[in-house]
């Protein structure tokens, strides 16, 4: 008896990427015209699961020319340049045989792909850490010096000592461990990658914490971010106890002419 087309759709839908070739030569001789639509819809999908392997496979290269290097961990930062909360960065040390697909620049990734992603990265990770530069901090230090130091918790957080440092673009000062400084390494290179990607979900989760205090700002929206919405909220209710004093002296400037 034929399977109809709503339970072979529904098969294709729970098949995952390794089961699609097993899912055509079960259903490429039916004729029926949605089972042929259902059959194209999962050779797109392989074609698809093909490019991004061998895109990944590409954002190892970095990994690959420091192969004789023992722990390889990639650095990135979030949060430069916010109005508001901290800057976080990440350092991700990723197994020799990673098989993570779909790393990339946290910028370029939807919310819940991240948010997947985060989960994987924290469980397939050898050692993942976590640095904080609060907003004083920026405050006192300024941001660029807030995010070396940034950095440099991530690193010291780590359980294992790394043998080499895949940076986005930055040397990090106060580190002897050799480092790579690669131009948008978030977008190539793996480890960089899940970098940014914690980074970023860290940082985001936070300052979706952050609304429930302070919801005029709409942190959870904006996460710190000039957006018109928050520099509005901004010139109104002036500055929280999070914001950035040294990024924000325009705002509440304008504030304060307005009300003398």
């Amino acid at each position: 008896m034929e399977k109809k087309i709503g339970e072979i759709k529904n098969e294709l839908k729970a098949a995952c990427e390794s089961e699609l070739p097993v899912f055509v030569e079960r259903y490429e001789a039916d004729q029926r015209s949605g089972v042929q639509a259902l059959v194209a819809k999962a050779r797109k999908s392989m074609d698809a699961y093909e490019k991004e392997k061998q895109r990944t496979e590409h954002m190892k290269r970095y990994e690959k020319e420091y192969d004789s290097f023992g722990y390889i961990c990639g650095i990135d930062e979030v949060g430069r340049g916010p109005l508001a909360g901290p800057v976080v960065a990440g350092a991700v040390i990723l197994p020799k045989d990673c098989q993570i697909l779909y790393l990339n620049d946290s910028k370029q990734l939807s919310e819940k792909k991240r948010e997947e992603l985060y989960d994987i990265i924290m469980r397939e990770a050898i050692s993942v850490g976590i640095g904080y530069a609060s907003h004083e901090r920026i405050d006192q230090i300024n941001i660029l010096q807030a995010t070396y130091e940034a950095m440099r918790q991530a690193i010291s957080k780590l359980s294992v000592q790394p043998d080499i440092l895949l940076n986005d673009a930055v040397k990090i000062p106060e580190v002897k461990i050799r480092q790579v400084p690669i131009i948008k390494g978030d977008a190539q290179s793996v480890s960089i990658a899940a970098a940014s990607i914690v980074a970023k979900v860290t940082r985001d989760r936070l300052m979706a914490e952050y609304d429930k205090t302070y919801p005029e700002y709409h942190f959870a929206d904006n996460k710190g971010y000039g957006a018109a919405v928050h520099i509005e909220a901004l010139k109104k209710y002036g500055a929280s106890p999070i914001h950035r004093k040294s990024f924000i002296k325009n705002f509440i400037e304008e504030k304060e002419d307005m009300q003398e």
